[in-house]
């Protein structure tokens, strides 16, 4: 067990101090920001990659615009073939039990990653090695542009062969060189964290944190008893807050949009077993028309409550996305005519009807997601006008995963500080893989350009072949290619915050997962006496 581990009287204690001593109050926060991972605290399986770690550090950390700066490595180079990272460490750097953390930690880390079959995609890496205490060396088997995004992502891990060492269970009992350490994890209720006193940089200044596993109306219930310090909200929540606190909004780039099967029903079935296809939405003048008859603006209002802004691709604003897709209004005397001319003809019943095929289909979103619940609803209202129906449909996500993941349009999402996002979602080698390319998307022009850009030189030239694969002007996936999503809205991140609570300059956060907002924890301070 690790030195730092606390029974749970000490982690009840703690929780009942955040709540009721305010002589705590500059020494102790209570967060509810979000879910807790399945998988646990283990960046070997994705904990990190859509946020800070929290326990653990990384080789780099991002700037406000999203260039790579020193953390854990003081100097970073790429060979000339571009397949060899040589990074020089900071000798100061200790995991949370006292014990230095040196090179053969970030090889260890490196290499276990890479066969982990996590989040963190390092199967790239050819292998890694430390070539003293402080030099490790990342050999990659081919050039590989978004490989950097890992060095700014992978929480370090201690050695499996060290003392207090990776292991089985490590998610649930984390030890990083991260500016907190857990003391007490109980599952599905609240976490625990304390400073970690070895940490190597600017100590952060609270002592203790205290996160909530709440439900969205329980959160608010909780801010509004003034038990909790910072509380993320749903945006239909986010005007109702209390006087003692702040709305804090964070811009991001997570988006919501419509994944389209663009697969005909044939009767396969993808390894899971889900069935694969969809008549209707195999259909291109069905993708197009739902793209043209989406009033996003709208969407952003009545779903999001003005907290967004619309969405045409999966990283609008970013470097790697093609500025060009975006279109200002609705237009339904277009989309009715691509109807038209592809055989959908509109029958009295008000539904159109191709070969007999009935312009009827699924719109599932997760049941337990009030916002996509209502980005549902509203879309299919949009477009039913046009004589298609979209169905919405409340799904559990195991369920999902199990019938609909490839058959049924889908209220996905996602956005990422890395074009490697991209690649997941529009290559044909990740076809049916997880929730990524889970319509079967392919396209080979697609393919060639996502190639192109991981095996570029430079990320300008990369960001070219990235906007390509969107639209090279013959075709692509996005809106004017093969229209294989309906991007809808980019969600902003609300919070509720104590009005003494001031939460520094934020930057742009990726998709929800990870408590996003405490990337720049070390910066929050405690205004009031």
């Amino acid at each position: 067990m690790f030195r730092y581990q606390r029974s749970i009287l000490l982690g009840l204690t703690a929780f009942c101090l955040a709540f009721n001593s305010p002589l705590q109050a500059k020494e102790q926060l209570v967060l509810a920001i979000g879910g807790e991972p399945e998988q646990g605290f283990d960046p070997l399986l994705g904990w990190g990659q859509y946020g800070s770690p929290l326990f653990q550090a990384t080789l780099l950390s991002r700037g406000h615009d999203l260039a790579p700066m020193p953390e854990l490595a003081t100097a970073w180079s790429l060979s000339e073939d571009r397949l060899t990272w040589t990074l020089t460490l900071r000798d100061d750097a200790y995991f949370a039990d006292g014990t230095p953390l040196t090179a053969a930690d970030v090889a260890y880390t490196f290499n276990a990653a890479s066969s982990a079959g996590g989040r963190a995609d390092l199967s790239a890496l050819q292998a890694a090695h430390a070539i003293d205490r402080y030099t490790v060396e990342l050999t990659l088997k081919a050039p590989r542009i978004t490989f950097i995004d890992q060095l700014m992502t992978l929480g370090i891990v201690p050695a499996a062969e060290r003392e207090n060492g990776y292991g089985d269970h490590y998610g649930r009992q984390p030890l990083g060189a991260g500016p907190y350490q857990l003391v007490e994890w109980q599952e599905g209720e609240q976490l625990i964290v304390e400073r970690n006193p070895y940490y190597y940089g600017e100590p952060p200044a609270f002592e203790r944190l205290v996160f909530l596993f709440t439900g969205e109306d329980t959160t608010l219930s909780a801010a509004h008893a003034g038990q909790v310090d910072l509380a993320a909200l749903p945006p239909a929540l986010a005007a109702n807050l209390p006087t003692h606190m702040q709305r804090v909004v964070m811009e991001s780039v997570d988006n919501r949009g419509i994944l389209f099967p663009m697969q005909p029903a044939s009767g396969e079935h993808a390894p899971s077993g889900a069935p694969i296809g969809n008549d209707v939405t195999a259909d291109i003048a069905i993708r197009r028309a739902i793209n043209l008859a989406l009033d996003r603006e709208t969407l952003v209002d009545v779903a999001l409550h003005g907290y967004g802004r619309p969405a045409f691709g999966p990283a609008d604003g970013l470097a790697w996305s093609d500025t060009d897709e975006a279109f200002e209004a609705p237009d339904l005397t277009r989309a009715h005519t691509l109807l038209d001319d592809a055989g959908w003809e509109l029958r009295a019943d008000g539904l159109r009807y191709k070969d007999d095929q009935p312009a009827r289909f699924r719109l599932t979103y997760p049941a337990s997601d009030t916002t996509r619940q209502l980005l549902a609803q509203v879309s299919a209202d949009m477009v039913r006008p046009l004589g298609i129906e979209m169905q919405p449909t409340g799904r559990h996500w195991d369920e999902i995963q199990r019938e609909a993941l490839h058959q049924d349009a889908i209220v996905f999402g996602f956005g990422s500080h890395s074009p490697q996002e991209v690649y997941y979602l529009f290559h044909s080698q990740h076809a049916g893989f997880g929730f990524y390319n889970s319509g079967y998307y392919t396209n080979a022009s697609v393919d060639h350009h996502l190639d192109a850009a991981q095996a570029a030189a430079n990320p300008k030239t990369a960001n070219q072949h990235w906007q390509a694969a969107q639209w090279d002007g013959e075709t692509g996936y996005g809106v004017r290619g093969d229209t294989s999503w309906a991007w809808m809205v980019n969600l902003a991140h609300v919070y509720a915050a104590h009005r003494c609570l001031d939460v520094g300059e934020l930057g742009i956060a990726p998709h929800g997962h990870g408590w996003p907002i405490t990337a720049n924890l070390q910066t929050w301070r405690w205004t009031c006496d």
